[in-house]
This record gives C-alpha cells, sequence and structure tokens, in this order.
C-alpha cells in the first residue's frame, strides 16, 4: 500500500510544530527561574546590608518565630523579582518574537528599554513618594487613639502595596503606543474617553494603595500626567506616520 498523504501529514506537521513550540517555552522558564534563584540567593545571604534600606529605620515586631522567616523570604523575592525583570523581558522576547508580526515586532524591540525605565522610575516613585508619605500618615492618624506597632509581616505587604503596582501602571505611555501601533487606539478615542478615563484611574489608584486619601492622590496625579503624556505621544506618531506616508 502507498503511505498516506494529506491531512495526517499535515497533522504531523502540526503536531511537530506545537512540541517545538513547547519546548522553548520550556527551555525560557527554566533560564527564567534560574536568573530568579539566583538573584533570591544573592538577596537572602545579604539581607543584612540592604535591610536598613528597607525598613527605613521604622521599629517592627514579629508576631512568631516564623514571622522572621517569612519577611525575609518575602522582601529577597521581591527584590529578586526587581532585578531579574531586565533578563525576565528578554527571555519573554526570545520566546514571543517568531510570532510576532513584522510592526510588532519592530515596536517592542523599540521600546523594550522604555518599559523596563518607566517601570524602574514607578517602582522608585512609589518607594521614595508613595510609601513613606502613606506610611507616616497612616501612622500618625493611628498614634491619636492607639499604641501603633507595626509587624514585620505587613510592612513588607504594605511596601510591596505602595511599589510594585505603581511600577506597573507606569507603563501607560507604552501601552498606548502599542494600542495605537495595531490600530486599536488613536488619540482622538482617548480625547473622548479622558473624563472615563480618569474615573478608571481614580479607581485603580483607590485599589492599589492604601485606604486613605493622600495616597491615592498622590498616585492619581502622576497617572492623569501620564494618560495626557500617553495622547500627546500617540499624536505625534499619527503626524510621523501621516508625514511617511504622504512623502
Amino acid at each position: 500500500m502507498e503511505p498516506q498523504t494529506g491531512l495526517p501529514a499535515a497533522q504531523e506537521g502540526e503536531n511537530s510544530g506545537l512540541v517545538e513550540h513547547l519546548s522553548e517555552l520550556r527551555k525560557q522558564l527554566i533560564k527564567s527561574v534560574a536568573v530568579f534563584l539566583l538573584f533570591f540567593l544573592a538577596a537572602f545571604s545579604t539581607i543584612n546590608v540592604w535591610f536598613p534600606y528597607i525598613t527605613r529605620g521604622y521599629k517592627l515586631i514579629i508576631l512568631s518565630p516564623m514571622e522572621v522567616i517569612s519577611f525575609y523570604t518575602t522582601l529577597s523575592a521581591a527584590l529578586a523579582f526587581g532585578l531579574s525583570v531586565p533578563f525576565l523581558c528578554h527571555f519573554l522576547w526570545q520566546f514571543v518574537k517568531p510570532g510576532l508580526n513584522e510592526k510588532e515586532s519592530r515596536f517592542l524591540s523599540l521600546y523594550s528599554p522604555a518599559i523596563l525605565l518607566l517601570f524602574a522610575v514607578g517602582v522608585a516613585f512609589g518607594y521614595y513618594v508613595v510609601n513613606p508619605l502613606s506610611y507616616k500618615f497612616l501612622v500618625s492618624l493611628g498614634e491619636m487613639n492607639f499604641d501603633v506597632m507595626v509587624s514585620a509581616q505587613e510592612y513588607a505587604r504594605f511596601l510591596l502595596l505602595t511599589t510594585m503596582p505603581i511600577g506597573l501602571l507606569f507603563e501607560l505611555p507604552v501601552v498606548a503606543l502599542f494600542l495605537s501601533a495595531i490600530g486599536i487606539l488613536t488619540s482622538g478615542s482617548m480625547k473622548k474617553v479622558r473624563k472615563w478615563s480618569y474615573v478608571v484611574l481614580g479607581i485603580i489608584s483607590a485599589l492599589i494603595t492604601p485606604p486613605d486619601f493622600l495616597s491615592q492622590l498622590i498616585i492619581l496625579i502622576p497617572m492623569i500626567g501620564l494618560y495626557e503624556a500617553s495622547i500627546f505621544l500617540v499624536m505625534k506618531t499619527e503626524k510621523r506616520l501621516q508625514a511617511a506616508d504622504a512623502a
């Protein structure tokens, strides 16, 4: 009998492509985990060096012996993740690059440095501005009627809440440029929904910050600034593309 051709061969090719795709995913995941673990071990082993910068000299308490390990592990993991972000983005880029079209590939390769820079600026803004102001405000508010004692674990959660989400929010201009590059978003549509966008940003700032008006306002103001900057950048990109088309 003659060997079968057609659909079975196509299915075999698809299966081979899927296996190769999963193998590449596994490879990038292994490298990502290895880099994260390397930074985690380095952070955990040097915790006494950077610990004072994290706690800012605040008097913290622990409620159980295991809370010490939990506190050290949480902070070390957060620091390791922050240091690993450039490498993780590179590994992710290596995985998704073959599946992107020319426009998407060109956009990501061009704006990858901006993505990392905006994330770092957002985390720094949270650490140097939002975190200390929110912490002092909330503690002073509690001291009016209570003896305030902050546990190490709760402080770690508060620190992460006032840094990591803000770093992600600072990616707004890059997200807007990407949606504009693939034809989903325009500067005109952003202007039309400006008021509703402000409402959404206000809700997001309330969800990711401690429940006090000061923290929410500190986040909302730069978010509005980033939204307006996004409109400006998208508009400049549209004008540049129109000029190129005309030429």
